[in-house]
């Protein structure tokens, strides 16, 4: 997979893609980046990229030439490849898990990041092919988006995980039926005073598969009500009823 980033700040991205998975994804050769900055593409001493927005108001938008420019430089003018072109904007559709899997079958993508009050219409008219958000909040540029994107998708490619199985139980998979995950737990099995469920120490797989089913039923109808597909929603009582620890409560939301 390739994937360009047309970014002002190229660097925002330095750390992370030396760390971890992203960084083992690109050692074996699953992904490889490249960062464009629209100030390569500017014509003045001073590489300017926003102006003053026609109509007045607050804030400067980015300028049409030099964000074009940057994202043709990838996709050549009229883009005959037929390359995404995904605007990172809290306009775009909703960037779900669904829409990660379909991209983890892109050979190719180019994510822009926008900065500042917004960006020239113009670029959305001349080479983007969708927007996506990744929430309904404003962050400072798209680069935060882009990368959490990224993280996303390259974690499905195959050979990304240590666990090829792992990404098919995570939350929002087919395997909880687009609901959320269910509880793990490890060694030791008991820690100030909470014991880990007896199933799941019992060595019975259908048992535990069945403990696992219903416990991912119940966080999701009491987390995220709004992911409860209706054959769950005909699910028995909390699998978490039993434990000798505290009982389930619903967590913060993070949009991450």
């Amino acid at each position: 997979m390739r994937i360009s980033v047309v970014t002002l700040f190229p660097e925002f991205f330095e750390s992370p893609l030396r760390a971890a998975l992203l960084h083992r994804a690109g050692e074996k050769g699953l992904v490889h980046f490249r960062f464009v900055n629209p100030r390569d593409f500017t014509h003045d001493r001073h590489r300017t990229v926003d102006d003053y927005p026609y109509g007045g108001g607050p804030g400067m938008i980015l300028r049409p030439e030099p964000i074009v420019d940057a994202v043709e430089s990838i996709t050549r003018p009229g883009n005959p490849d037929g390359i995404p072109v995904v605007l990172l904007s809290p306009q775009g559709q909703r960037f779900e898990q669904e829409k990660a899997v379909a991209m983890a079958a892109w050979p190719e993508m180019v994510l822009l990041c926008g900065r500042y009050k917004g960006m020239d219409e113009r670029v959305r008219e001349l080479v983007v092919t969708e927007e996506l958000s990744v929430g309904d909040y404003v962050l400072s540029g798209g680069e935060a988006a882009a990368l959490m994107l990224i993280d996303a998708v390259v974690r499905l490619l195959p050979g990304a995980l240590g666990d090829g199985d792992s990404a098919a139980s995570d939350s929002f998979s087919q395997g909880w039926r687009g609901g959320l995950d269910c509880a793990y737990y490890t060694r030791p099995p008991e820690y100030r005073g909470l014991q880990v469920p007896e199933v799941l120490l019992s060595g019975h797989h259908a048992r535990i598969a069945e403990w696992r089913q219903r416990e991912a039923e119940v966080r999701t109808r009491t987390r995220r009500p709004d992911l409860e597909s209706p054959e769950s929603s005909q699910a028995g009582e909390d699998p978490a009823a039993g434990r000798s620890g505290r009982a389930a409560q619903p967590e913060r939301r993070n949009n991450s």
